[in-house]
């Protein structure tokens, strides 16, 4: 299966180098040089992933991840410069599902690309899963809807992936490490600030009191826990 991907890069010899390695590696590869260009792409054609330059000529890398959620939960991994870290967590908190930072390895870049990719494949995977509920939150697989208090919430494929993994295992604690390595891959089982960026980000959409079956419960220094 040939996936696509959108490079959203401003940047003409980095958009050819990532035209060059991706599609020497099997993927599909449209580009984009500023923000209206990818959103016309994105109307017209499907995409299994976006990587987007947090520098564009006609808007900023965020404020396109904000308005490319408002409609898709299309993977996204953004892309920075090495000094601004800043970026990492802010485009983390806007929805994106990864980052990789300039100047980047060929290697580094098609790790990255695979693992948004597992976590988006997980929610086709889980579709002929029944539906689970805590609570007034409901997790239905094969519509890959949750839906809360009759209301339906729109979750990234990583947040729907570790959302499943917690109410899956709802009134037990899961460490960091666990859910690092069952959401993002081993690879990442260090990187809790992926985890606590994206639980911040459930909790928020999910809204519900700290005492409300469903909620995710911080369990400090040790990890989390859906309460029953």
């Amino acid at each position: 299966m040939s996936y696509k991907v959108l490079v959203v890069e401003d940047d003409r010899p980095t958009r050819l180098l990532f035209e060059a390695c991706l599609g020497s590696n099997g993927y599909e590869v449209r580009t984009a040089g500023d923000g209206q260009s990818a959103l016309t792409l994105l109307a017209r054609e499907n995409f299994d992933v976006i990587l987007l330059d947090v520098v564009l000529e006609d808007t900023d890398g965020f404020t396109l991840c904000e308005t490319i959620r408002q409609s898709s939960q299309v993977p996204i991994i953004i892309v920075t410069a090495k000094n601004e870290s800043e970026n990492i967590v802010k485009g983390l908190g806007l929805g994106a599902d990864d980052y990789i930072i300039k100047p980047f390895n060929t290697q580094e870049l098609l790790a990255r690309i695979a693992a948004v990719l597992r976590r988006s494949i997980f929610r086709e995977e889980m579709s002929s899963k029944p539906v689970l509920q805590v609570g007034d939150v409901v997790m239905d697989f094969s519509g890959h809807r949750v839906i809360v208090k009759e209301q339906e919430v729109r979750l990234t494929p990583t947040e729907f992936k570790l959302l499943a993994r917690l109410m899956a295992n709802a009134g037990t604690v899961l460490s960091h490490s666990e859910l690092l390595t069952a959401v993002w891959g081993a690879e990442y089982a260090n990187d809790t600030h992926y985890l606590r960026v994206c639980i911040g980000r459930i909790r928020q959409k999910l809204n519900l009191a700290e005492d409300e079956p469903g909620y995710i419960r911080t369990v400090p220094t040790v990890g989390y826990m859906v309460v029953v």
